[in-house]
């Protein structure tokens, strides 16, 4: 049975193996697609694994030898999964994978705004250290969290670990979901206005799309600080970076943009109190490794009849 990987670089640049899907089917791997070429590439495969390479209705049609779609990640918005539930086409994705990973990287984030460990790092290899007079310097406040809230938005899996992670160092944890009540879940207004931290773990919809912009930051604390591990569209970016320019927010971290790549004309590049990381919270090796193998599982119970992680029901 064929199986075709349209885009598997990010998943696999190299230092993993697709040996176990390949023991499965006739494998062929892309690194990367283009719109054009997916309908060619998919040809009569009835196995389908793709990562951000969109699969629309008019993919399905004209491929109607397509039976399977594996999504190499949680989010599946990249696949019509209505065309797909017409069709019969079972959809998986891979939850749950990166759940520490993300929170390990939200709270490098944060660290990295409060004591700036890659700037003063770069301090002491230009000599500043060695001609200092004193035996410390620092270019840049140091913020200590111990005491501080935060307040995250979205308390799933990756919400929860960040929750466990920053109760380690002291901060008091508030949170806001749409379905869920009693501690330490807060309204929304209330966790705008009580939080020193707001960090971003919602999954996008049309309804919470921009939810960061203007008006809300309005309601916060002067000087909050923002994370986004989740989707660049939460917020919106022109105002987040008016409010980074007057410091109404102190500084933002994100690993997501609302384009992405990011566009070289983003209003929150070039912003000394925003930094940006390329959507990298995902792809530590191990976490990588953990999502090929559930990839992996999803096509073999598949073939098995036993579909699991199927979101096209």
């Amino acid at each position: 049975m064929k199986i075709v990987i349209l885009d598997g670089h990010v998943e696999n640049p190299g230092d993993l193996s697709w040996d176990a899907l390949a023991a499965l089917g006739e494998l062929t791997v892309y690194d990367r697609t283009a719109p054009k070429d997916v309908i060619a590439r998919i040809g009569d495969a009835p196995i389908v694994i793709t990562n951000k390479t969109v699969i629309t209705r008019a993919i399905l049609d004209a491929c109607p030898a397509i039976r399977y779609i594996g999504v190499l990640a949680t989010g599946y918005n990249v696949v019509d999964i209505a065309a797909a539930k017409e069709k019969g086409v079972v959809v998986t994705n891979v939850p749950a994978y990166s759940t520490q990973a993300v929170a390990q990287f939200t709270m490098a984030l944060l660290l990295e705004i409060c004591h700036h460990v890659g700037r003063h790092s770069d301090a002491v290899h230009a000599g500043k250290w060695s001609a200092c007079p004193d035996f410390a310097f620092w270019d840049y406040p140091l913020m200590e969290l111990q005491g501080k809230t935060l307040g995250i938005i979205g308390y799933g899996r990756i919400g929860q670990a960040t929750a466990k992670a920053a109760k380690a160092l002291g901060m008091h944890v508030i949170a806001y979901s749409r379905h869920s009540q009693g501690d330490p879940y807060v309204p929304l207004e209330e966790l705008y206005a009580r939080s020193d931290v707001i960090s971003l773990h919602c999954p996008l919809t049309a309804e919470n799309t921009g939810m960061i912009n203007r008006e809300t930051i309005a309601k916060m604390k002067d000087g909050v600080i923002l994370l986004n591990t989740a989707r660049g569209a939460l917020i919106n970016e022109a105002d987040l970076r008016a409010a980074l320019l007057s410091g109404k927010v102190y500084a933002a971290a994100a690993d997501v943009a609302a384009v992405e790549p990011i566009p070289a004309d983003s209003p929150l590049l070039g912003l000394p109190n925003m930094i940006f990381t390329p959507h990298i919270a995902w792809a530590c090796y191990e976490t990588r490794q953990r999502l090929m193998d559930i990839a992996v599982d999803n096509v073999r119970q598949f073939l098995a009849g036993t579909p699991i992680n199927n979101v096209a029901v």
